[in-house]
């Protein structure tokens, strides 16, 4: 059955007063939400910064010259997220929400300075397991859902999407700009001593939530979750399209080296190609919730990131030609990344939601990992055209999947 998420009767305000005008957020909710937004977006940021440079300043460490260690580098930080989210999401509703969020924020701190210090590729990777290991993700968000009403938490929710988004641009541009002013280690320190800041923020700028009666997931609901057709599609979806993200970047820095671009210039190619691919984005995403469209535009956009792929691996190292395809690429990845939480909310049946939400987290997180570890082996033992081949046979595997979806429902589902 499909209908529209209301809020509870007894709620102090609902989406839409009589006359129908919005509710608006509360201070307290909109100071909560932009606290929350800027911890979370810290802790992608440490995962985004280094993505453009962590595989050439990895190849000068002892050890580097093996690219499967470099994609150990990138993808370790995803590996203890996708373990670890359910561990701390429930250790949030033992314990409370922000003692489990500091203790993330400790972990990615002192992974962040362990990276810093590394002396080997190997401590890189030490240090980038640490901080995966502050896996906050499910603890702020229950916290926002904590902190929020009903009629306005898609709201909260959709600021911290969009901050994941305005993260992961901010990094490919200033990660190549900061590398040339304080080297991938400072880059590091800076991200550890961010997270200590984010710790002040979270005392300071987020109230403390008031703690209801918490229920245990039932067995049954983490099954339902696994085995729904729907969910199960778009699970493999983000997974394809973050492994492909992480195995393309085990390869798209060494070609623009090779293209003569020194690494603290890389962001000159990076900034025009995100701000062309979002504004090629737009016209697509404003039409992605209608119910007719919706289906098109998103298998559209699945075709769009393996076409980017397929150009990359044509490329034959043509600056043009990379530069062209990594605009076609972003343009595709934005869109799906934009509409994808938007898909998992409106097929999982309203009680089961926040269950399907956390394995969805889990999974992105573990397509990480595996996309930049096989994407490093493979760059290692076959080449580059061997990575392209693994992106574009998971992305061909999405499209066919996407193809045999049902059309997103217009509203969102409850019950079975």
């Amino acid at each position: 059955m499909l209908e529209r998420v209301s809020s509870d009767a007894a709620a102090p305000a609902t989406a839409l007063t009589g006359n129908g005008k919005s509710v608006r957020m509360s201070a307290d909710e909109r100071r909560a939400t932009a606290g929350l937004a800027g911890i979370y977006g810290l802790r992608m940021l440490g995962m985004f910064i280094v993505l453009p440079v962590l595989a050439i300043y990895g190849e000068k460490l002892p050890g580097g010259r093996d690219h499967a260690m470099i994609g150990l580098a990138l993808g370790a930080y995803g590996l203890t997220q996708a373990v670890l989210q359910i561990p701390f999401g429930w250790a949030s509703d033992r314990w409370g929400r922000k003692p489990v969020i500091v203790a993330g924020l400790f972990l990615f701190a002192l992974g962040s300075f362990v990276a810093a210090w590394a002396p080997t590729i190997g401590w890189v990777i030490a240090g980038r397991t640490i901080q995966g290991a502050g896996a906050i993700s499910a603890a702020v968000i229950a916290l926002t859902a904590d902190l929020t009403r009903e009629s306005v938490r898609t709201r909260a929710m959709a600021a911290i999407g969009m901050t994941i988004g305005v993260t992961f641009a901010i990094s490919l541009v200033a990660g190549p700009a900061l590398t040339g002013i304080i080297g991938v280690p400072g880059v590091f320190i800076m991200t550890g001593l961010l997270a200590l800041a984010a710790m002040l923020v979270l005392r300071i700028a987020v109230p403390q939530p008031v703690v209801g009666e918490r229920k245990a997931i039932p067995a049954g609901q983490w099954l339902r979750v696994l085995t729904d057709a729907h969910l199960a599609r778009l699970n493999y979806g983000i997974f394809a399209l973050h492994a492909g993200l992480m195995a393309l970047f085990v390869q798209v820095p060494f070609m623009l080296r090779d293209n003569g671009i020194a690494v603290p210039r890389h962001w000159l190619v990076y900034l025009p190609v995100l701000i062309v691919s979002a504004l090629l984005m737009v016209p697509a995403m404003m039409r992605a919730d209608s119910p007719q469209r919706a289906k098109t535009i998103f298998v559209g956009a699945v075709a769009v990131v393996f076409a980017g792929q397929l150009l990359l691996a044509l490329s034959g190292n043509s600056l043009p030609v990379i530069i062209a395809a990594l605009v076609v690429f972003f343009t595709g990845f934005n869109l799906l990344e934009a509409t994808l939480p938007s898909l998992i909310s409106k097929f999982a049946p309203a009680n089961v939601k926040g269950t399907a939400v956390g394995v969805y987290s889990s999974v992105q997180f573990l397509g990480m990992f595996v996309g930049a570890a096989v994407g490093g082996w493979l760059s290692q033992r076959h080449g580059p055209g061997a990575v392209f081949t693994f992106c574009l046979v998971l992305t061909a595997g999405w499209l066919a999947v996407a193809f045999t979806m049902s059309a997103p429902p217009a509203l969102e589902r409850v019950g079975p």
